[in-house]
């Protein structure tokens, strides 16, 4: 079991999860900040989730390196019919998009609040520490805001400046698991804004690993099972 290919698939999934709770079902524009090896996983995961999606715009400091990501997906089967452009400016990226997946190292913020468009959907990956943002804090205040664990109140950098400065509260802030137990309500219009951001956790990567490794072996009982039941036919 590949461990980095699994928190990969974990940490798109989560993404996925919480848009399921936050995105508008009706987006159309899914914009990647980020072209990494997060990034292809990612877009899949939204696709899955909001299947109406209509184009792809992936931006990446590097323009080549998002033209390299273009070119791979439009390769691939299961995006057929799907618009996959690159785009050099950010901010125009930003104007359009229904759902934003940032996936950066960056320590300054990249997502400019004051451009997101009514009803959009922030999605925050990548920072992981206090140095780093991928958005302003106009994001955060336009935004409501749901974490993946109480952690990313305290180890985000978008979140950490926010809260020091008085942008937000902590008792503002939801849970993924608030959402899924109903404990707290999801997106309530078209035209709110929401931002998601996880930090990611060990045990989570943990669960994940024996889900994966219960979800093998149960396909491979079954299929001994399906084969045992065909050889004893073949008998009569």
């Amino acid at each position: 079991m590949d461990a980095t290919h699994l928190t990969l698939s974990r940490t798109a999934a989560v993404s996925a999860l919480a848009s399921l709770y936050l995105s508008k079902p009706t987006s159309e524009t899914l914009v990647m900040i980020g072209s990494g090896a997060l990034a292809p996983h990612l877009i899949i995961s939204h696709l899955a989730s909001r299947p109406l999606l209509k184009r792809v715009i992936i931006w990446n400091r590097t323009a080549e390196k998002a033209a390299r990501l273009v070119t791979q997906l439009r390769e691939e089967k299961g995006f057929e019919g799907l618009e996959i452009v690159e785009c050099g400016s950010l901010d125009e990226a930003v104007r359009v998009g229904d759902i934003l997946s940032c996936a950066t190292n960056s320590e300054v913020g990249l997502v400019k609040g004051v451009l997101l468009k009514d009803g959009a959907h922030l999605d925050l990956v990548g920072s992981f520490k206090e140095t780093m943002r991928e958005c302003d804090e106009e994001a955060v205040r336009r935004g409501r805001v749901f974490v993946d664990s109480v952690a990313a109140l305290d180890e985000a950098g978008e979140l950490v400046g926010a809260l020091a400065r008085g942008v937000m509260e902590r008792e503002s802030v939801g849970t993924l698991v608030e959402l899924i137990k109903g404990e707290k309500e999801g997106r309530v219009d078209e035209k709110e804004i929401t931002v998601f951001k996880s930090v990611g956790s060990g045990v989570v990567d943990v669960l994940a690993a024996q889900l994966a490794y219960e979800s093998y072996m149960k396909g491979v009982t079954e299929k001994k099972r399906n084969n045992d039941d065909d050889n004893h036919g073949s008998l009569c």
